[in-house]
């Protein structure tokens, strides 16, 4: 598993909730789990840019962190849902604020990026 560099700095509660979801794609996983549980299909479907490695791994350590729930069926053949936790719904506001800021600033990206069509 990966192992830091360099600490997270425990009196810096900004650091600290960065460190959480400082990754691409966990913020979008967080978003898509606050409506409905999903298997692992379904999610790297609503998320195709994301290789499906990097999907798993992330899904996994929001799991590790308590963000994420995994629900395994006994059954054959076996699968498995993601569900959003208590605590990983407790970060839906500022994912809220996230996305409200970026339509606010939507200009910004079209100037950096480029305009896209919408899908």
């Amino acid at each position: 598993m990966y192992q830091r560099k360099i600490p997270i700095d425990l009196d810096c509660p900004l650091r600290l909730t960065i460190s959480l979801i400082d990754s691409k794609w966990k913020s979008c996983i967080l978003d898509e789990l606050r409506y409905r549980s999903m298997r692992p299909s379904e999610l790297h479907k609503a998320l195709p840019e994301a290789t499906p490695r990097v999907l798993d791994l992330q899904l996994k350590e929001l799991v590790d962190d308590g963000l994420v729930n995994k629900t395994i069926f006994p059954e054959l053949p076996p699968r498995s849902e993601y569900s959003i936790s208590e605590l990983g719904m407790s970060l839906i506001p500022i994912i809220d604020d996230m996305l409200r800021w970026g339509e606010e600033h939507k200009e910004l990206f079209e100037k950096k990026y480029g305009k896209h069509d919408s899908k």
